[in-house]
C-alpha cells in the first residue's frame, strides 16, 4: 500500500493509538494526522486532577509511542481544523484552506465542552484541552476566594475536589437533584454528592444556572432559585457533544455522533474512533457512544484494522480480502474517576439499569462493589476503592451471564 493515504482527523488518544496501529500493521503509505490543537497527542484524564493541582507538568501527560513517535512516519498537520469532508471527492479541507487527498479516513475528532449562555466572560473557563487546563491553573494559583463549578459530572466533581485539595473554598452546582443518577443510579448518585459535603464543598443540587455577572470578570453566579454565589472562577462541565460539525454535509450519518456499523466502519473507506463514534452493542442491545479513556485506545486500534481490511478488500464490506467477515467492535467499557482518596471505577454501561444491588461492603462505609442488571443479565459493575471486584465481576458482563450467576457470586 506505498501509494496509499490515509488521513487521521483527530491528534486525540484514538486518533494516535489509529495511526500507529495502522503501522503495526504493516501501512507503509503516507499518513497525516491533523489536529486542532498545536500540541502532539496527550493523556487528557490527568487534566482535572495531576496537572491541574499542579503536581505535574505537561510533559509527564504526552503519550508514549513503541519506538517513539518519530517511528511513525506521521505528517503532522497541527494547529488547524478539518472544516469539510466530501466522502464522495475523499478529500479533507482544513480551516487554512488546504486540501487533503485520501483513500482511507479515521475520524477521530473526539467532544467538545458544552457551555452555558453568556458564559464569555473572562474568568468562566470550560475543561477539555491542555490550555483549558492551564489557564485554570493559572488561575487557581492566584488563590481565588471562591470557585464555582457547574455541572457535578465525572470531570466537574474531579475538578471540585482537586481545588479542594488546593485549600480553596469550592461551590459545586447541579441542575439535577441527585449528580450522575442517569450514569450510576440514585444511591450512588447521592453518595458523591455527599462525599464532597463531607470534604467541605458548597453542594447545590437540584438548581441550574440563572446568569452569569461582571465586569471585566466573572462576579458573581446567579441560579435559577433567586440565590447569588460570589465567584472569582468558574469552571462550567455540563457535559460534551461529539464534534461532527464540520462533517455536516459529507454524507455520513450524524445522529449525536459519527453513526458506524458493528464494525466501525460510517462509509466506505471511512471509520471512526473514540468519543465522536456511535455504534450499534448486541452486548448492550442500543446505539453507545462510549466516552472513556480505555474505549479511545481500543477502538483506535480496531478500526486501524478494519480500514486496512476495506481498503485490501475488493469492495466495501469485506475482510481483508480474505472472504472473512470483518471484525465486529462491541467492548465492556470502562472507566475510573480519582476524587479526593476514592477511585470510582465502573465497567459496562449501568445508565438505564433495571436494578443495582450493593454485592459487596457497604455505602456508608464507602468502599463497596454494586452490580447492575437489565432484564436478566448483568450489564455493569461499579466499585469504590474495590478495584479487584471490577476485575471480578467484568468477564460476566463480556459472557452476557445471567443476573442470578452474578449474584452467586457474592
Amino acid at each position: 500500500m506505498a501509494n496509499t493515504e490515509i488521513v487521521v482527523v483527530g491528534a486525540s488518544l484514538a486518533g494516535l493509538r489509529a495511526a500507529e496501529d495502522l503501522r503495526r500493521l504493516g501501512f507503509d503509505g503516507r499518513l497525516t494526522v491533523v489536529g486542532d490543537e498545536p500540541h502532539q497527542p496527550y493523556d487528557r484524564p490527568p487534566l482535572s486532577k495531576q496537572v491541574l493541582a499542579g503536581d505535574w507538568e505537561p510533559d509527564k501527560i504526552e503519550l508514549p509511542v513503541t519506538g517513539g513517535i518519530e517511528s511513525l512516519d506521521l505528517e503532522w498537520r497541527l494547529g488547524v481544523r478539518a472544516t469539510a469532508l466530501d466522502a464522495s471527492a475523499r478529500t479533507v479541507t482544513l480551516e487554512d484552506g488546504y486540501e487533503l487527498s485520501f483513500d482511507g479516513l479515521v475520524v477521530a475528532t473526539g467532544a467538545t465542552p458544552r457551555t452555558l449562555p453568556h458564559g464569555d466572560l473572562p474568568g468562566i473557563h470550560t475543561l477539555r484541552t491542555l490550555d483549558d487546563c492551564l489557564a485554570i491553573r493559572a488561575a487557581l494559583d492566584a488563590t481565588p476566594g471562591r470557585v464555582v463549578v457547574v455541572g457535578a459530572g465525572f470531570i466537574g466533581a474531579e475538578v471540585a475536589a482537586t481545588c479542594r485539595g488546593r485549600g480553596l473554598d469550592v461551590t459545586l452546582v447541579e441542575a439535577l437533584p441527585v449528580p450522575l443518577e442517569r450514569a450510576v443510579g440514585l444511591e450512588i448518585g447521592a453518595l458523591t454528592a455527599e462525599i464532597h459535603q463531607e470534604q467541605g464543598v458548597d453542594v447545590r443540587l437540584g438548581v441550574g444556572v440563572d446568569r452569569f455577572e461582571g465586569g471585566d470578570r466573572v462576579e458573581r453566579v446567579h441560579l435559577a432559585d433567586g440565590s447569588a454565589i460570589d465567584a472569582d472562577v468558574v469552571v462550567v462541565g455540563v457535559g460534551v457533544r461529539p464534534m461532527t460539525d464540520w462533517l455536516d454535509g459529507s454524507g455520513l450519518t450524524l445522529e449525536d455522533g459519527v453513526v458506524c456499523d458493528a464494525t466501525g466502519l460510517a462509509a466506505p473507506g471511512i471509520v471512526a474512533a473514540g468519543d465522536v463514534a456511535r455504534w450499534p452493542s448486541t452486548r448492550f442491545g442500543r446505539s453507545v457512544r462510549v466516552e472513556h479513556w480505555d474505549n479511545a485506545i481500543a477502538m483506535g486500534e480496531h478500526v486501524a484494522g478494519r480500514l486496512l481490511a476495506e481498503l485490501a478488500s475488493a469492495g466495501p464490506g469485506a475482510g481483508g480480502g480474505t472472504g472473512d467477515p470483518p471484525a465486529v467492535y462491541d467492548p465492556v467499557p470502562w472507566f475510573w474517576s480519582d476524587q479526593y482518596d476514592r477511585k470510582i471505577q465502573l465497567a459496562g454501561l449501568a445508565a438505564g439499569a433495571d436494578e443495582m444491588q450493593v454485592v459487596d461492603g457497604s455505602l456508608a462505609e464507602r468502599r463497596f462493589a454494586a452490580i447492575y442488571r437489565s432484564g436478566d443479565r448483568i450489564v455493569g459493575v461499579l466499585a469504590m476503592n474495590r478495584p479487584r471486584l471490577v476485575v471480578k465481576y467484568r468477564p460476566l458482563i463480556e459472557q452476557g451471564a445471567p443476573w442470578a450467576e452474578a449474584l452467586a457470586l457474592t
